[in-house]
């Protein structure tokens, strides 16, 4: 393949991964690495469509007054992802507002905003934000799409399950996976022609195509770990009296309430469930939970001894049992993002390898216009592609 159709392929798959990342940071309620604003509430920091590069919460450090951070509102437009600044520091948490508002999110009727909320915060330089224009217009093109294909799907096939996150993931490595047996059917037969003409053959080679296939293995395993994780929040009362609402906690005294983790999947998975907030315990804080099983552990959370509302949260985070516990503890001492990463290497360089055991590195084949044989569909589309 030349420079020039390399360098074409390769910013190719840049933009389609760009765009694919805020798809499916979006369906997982976590940006991954770049995200985008829908409204004109941040304007003329952020205009509608515009995107910026987001730093998970875990690795971002502190935050303060002047961060532009993304959290999970529970008030602004119905809840979900919403990007604002950070403008007051409080003993209970943050005062956000968005730079073309007039009044606070917290004098609008969201809840003070906790370290638990915040999901990412926006990459500053020398104290202003990066934004990277346009960015988000393509990707809601493209989810809308997308949207749309997934609905016509779980009608025409009657299987609900098809729609949301886990349906993007079924739909992804199916579609994958039937492409991949196709092109090897089709390509079987012709490896044993001696007459074809080798003239102009274009190399495709395989590592190219197990990687792909790896990356959507990935992608799907991430999806199945991270989706069904995240942050429980208790709304907890602390009360001058006793009562039957195990929310409503008399001050100074603590309640226990049940945990449960299931576990739709046919793989079984690890759950590590532990307090986000001060005031809440957890025993056990692992768990195993086996294949569309479930397991519950005991949350305790205590009330202030200063009565009112308080918001107590616990994080959940679940792995793929693909690797021994005690590996997955000491993975999870370091950080809870580094099971993920090793289950995700286990993962791709598994299909990698084996792939390249079947197949022996041997380059996938696109013959040329001077075949005596007319190519197969596919193989003329790949040569129109990469023309």
């Amino acid at each position: 393949m030349s420079v020039k159709r390399t360098l074409s392929v390769t910013l190719q798959a840049a933009a389609v991964l760009v765009v694919v990342s805020l798809v499916v940071g979006q369906f997982l309620g976590q940006p991954i690495l770049l995200s985008y604003v829908e409204t004109g509430s941040m304007q003329p920091t952020l205009d509608p469509g515009d995107g910026f590069v987001a730093i998970p919460a875990q690795i971002a450090g502190g935050i303060g007054t002047g961060d532009v951070v993304t959290f999970n509102a529970e008030e602004i437009q119905g809840g979900g992802l919403t990007t604002h600044r950070v403008v007051e520091e409080t003993e209970r948490g943050y005062v956000t507002r968005g730079d073309n508002n007039p009044f606070t999110d917290q004098d609008g009727g969201e809840p003070i905003v906790q370290d638990a909320d915040v999901v990412a915060k926006a990459l500053q330089v020398g104290g202003s934000v990066v934004v990277i224009p346009h960015l988000g217009t393509a990707a809601m093109g493209f989810q809308s799409a997308l949207d749309a294909v997934q609905t016509r799907l779980a009608v025409t096939f009657g299987v609900r399950s098809l729609q949301g996150t886990q349906g993007l993931a079924y739909i992804v490595f199916g579609a994958s996976i039937v492409a991949y047996a196709v092109d090897w059917y089709l390509n079987a037969g012709s490896r044993d022609r001696e007459s074809r003409d080798r003239s102009r053959d274009d190399g495709t080679s395989v590592l190219a195509i197990l990687a792909v296939l790896a990356l959507v293995l990935m992608a799907t395993a991430t999806a199945a770990m991270v989706v069904p994780g995240g942050t429980q929040e208790y709304g907890v009362v602390s009360a001058e009296f006793e009562s039957e609402n195990p929310t409503v906690i008399e001050s100074g005294t603590s309640q226990q309430i049940e945990y449960v983790v299931p576990n739709a999947g046919l793989v079984p998975v690890y759950a590590y469930v532990t307090p986000a907030t001060p005031g809440v315990d957890v025993d056990p804080q692992r768990l195993s939970v086996g294949s569309r099983g479930e397991a519950s552990t005991t949350v305790t959370l205590s009330a202030p001894d200063e009565t009112g509302y308080y918001r107590l949260f616990v994080a959940e985070h679940r792995y793929l049992a693909v690797l021994p516990p005690g590996v997955v503890d000491e993975l999870y001492g370091v950080h809870p993002w580094a099971p993920l990463a090793a289950i995700n290497g286990l993962l791709g360089g598994g299909i990698v390898g084996v792939g390249l055991l079947l197949l022996r590195g041997e380059p996938a084949r696109i013959r040329s216009r001077d075949s005596r044989e007319r190519p197969p569909l596919h193989r003329r589309v790949l040569r129109e592609l990469y023309r």
